[in-house]
């Protein structure tokens, strides 16, 4: 399969957002929403589905992937993220589509159907991120005996002194990634970043080297800059959401009939699988299940099968008996 291509569509407020569409022209149109937040889409979760019966359609988040400007924080936040899926449905004429999002992009699935469920035949989660301070506290203080070294070269990148509490290394981040602040520091909490959540990954597989550092070219640099800022400035604003307000966006979807799946790795090392259960308690009609062994990443071998069941099941043979 080769690359999607990307098309810009212009908001009314200065960002152009970036879409791509793959899969039949007639297919069931389900948009895929990306992590990170500020990572952008991935081209090989248009794998995930049978493209000869399913449209698939990726969107750059603002600020991500090939959105412009990249890495912007301005103008930048979750409403506008929920409009900005809604311009693209209406300009590519589709009056329904089904939603599939992964850690950050379930939540933004979630709050997005909470937001416009007539606009929803239904949502398949992966690896739920519920954006509440306590995930974000564990990704930065608690994973860190997941991966010691790398934190501690990220604590160092950011600058923070001896003595500095935990808790803060996001601020520290933040304030170093900042549009204005010395590029060699932002590139170099963006790498440092960059290896610490690569090594919290790598943690899911007992056994798997993590966190090796790699040559980045200076360009490339820049580039994980921008989508670190990107994340820092939505963590640090816990996404405009928390968990309560996402999960009665669920229930919300849920209500208005919205059918909502969601897959969850029992060793995911990034967002905890009782988030799962969380979800199951506050929306009963939602179909969970945990998946053995498997970590966070959809590219995970024992994730990417049942996921694909999953996304066949609701968006091809539920849609084929409506």
């Amino acid at each position: 399969m080769t690359a999607p291509r990307f098309s810009l569509l212009r908001t009314r407020d200065g960002h152009r957002i970036a879409y791509a569409v793959a899969g039949a022209a007639d297919g069931v149109p389900v948009v895929a929403l990306h992590g990170g937040p500020g990572s952008g889409s991935q081209p090989s979760t248009a794998r995930l589905f049978d493209l000869a019966r399913v449209r698939v359609v990726l969107i750059d988040q603002r600020g991500a992937g090939v959105s412009r400007p990249h890495g912007s924080v301005r103008r930048n936040d979750t409403a506008r993220l929920i409009d900005d899926i809604e311009t693209v449905r209406r300009h590519l004429g589709i009056a329904r589509w089904g939603v599939l999002g992964g850690s950050w992009g379930a939540s933004l699935a979630l709050a997005y159907a909470g937001r416009h469920p007539e606009a929803v035949t239904g949502v398949v989660l992966r690896g739920l991120f519920l954006t509440s301070a306590r995930e974000v506290s564990g990704l930065f203080v608690a994973s860190r005996r997941r991966a010691p070294r790398e934190w501690l070269r990220l604590r160092r990148a950011a600058g923070c002194e001896t003595g500095t509490r935990p808790a803060a290394l996001l601020s520290r981040c933040q304030a170093a990634l900042q549009r204005g602040a010395n590029g060699a520091t932002q590139r170099a909490v963006a790498l440092a970043w960059r290896d610490y959540e690569n090594a919290v990954l790598a943690s899911a597989r007992p056994g798997r080297a993590g966190g090796r550092t790699t040559r980045t070219s200076r360009r490339r640099a820049d580039k994980l800059a921008g989508q670190y800022r990107v994340q820092a400035f939505y963590l640090r604003h816990r996404c405009w959401l928390g968990e309560p307000r996402l999960l009665t966006l669920a229930r919300r979807a849920a209500a208005a009939g919205v059918p909502l799946v969601a897959l969850h790795g029992r060793r995911d090392p990034v967002c905890p699988p009782a988030n799962l259960g969380r979800l199951a308690r506050s929306v009963p009609s939602a179909r969970v299940e945990y998946i053995a062994n498997a970590g966070h990443l959809a590219t995970d071998p024992r994730m990417r099968k049942p996921l694909m069941r999953s996304l066949a099941t609701m968006f091809v043979t539920e849609a084929r008996g409506q």
